[in-house]
């Protein structure tokens, strides 16, 4: 093999390694430092959770449409955050201002729409349900 193919090849080897430590490490860590012989499982051995405390009710809970809604909605605002930050850094050219003033407010307009409709469906109206 030629010297800049080997060389290559060293790191390439060296980076996936890297990476496996950097994904492996924190397990053997863990297993390394974890405490052990410290819970009590007496009568315990058949529960999900043992924290030390006896559990109350039922780890099934039925959430409401309204707070998937909700989620929609912040993550497509966090998504209009992550296109307008690298849009302002890179629309610098003097000649496309109107033009690129123009695609953002259309962008946050279409976005604003997502608003509007989750206002009509009711998602920001958080009604107490009772069971």
């Amino acid at each position: 093999m030629d010297e800049p193919l080997l060389s290559d090849l060293i790191y390439l080897f060296a980076f996936c390694l890297a990476g496996l430590v950097f994904a492996l490490g924190p397990f053997a860590v863990v297993h390394l430092l974890a405490a052990r012989g410290t819970r009590q499982t007496i009568d315990k051995t058949n529960q999900a959770i043992e924290c030390g405390m006896d559990p109350i009710g039922d780890a099934w809970i039925r959430y409401s449409a309204v707070y998937y809604l909700y989620a929609l909605v912040f993550v497509a605002f966090a998504v209009d955050v992550l296109f307008l930050i690298p849009v302002a850094v890179a629309y610098n050219d003097p000649q496309f201002v109107i033009r690129d003033f123009v695609e953002l407010v259309l962008f946050v307009g279409i976005l604003s729409l997502v608003i509007v409709y989750a206002w009509k469906k009711g998602v920001f109206q958080w009604k107490r349900q009772r069971t």
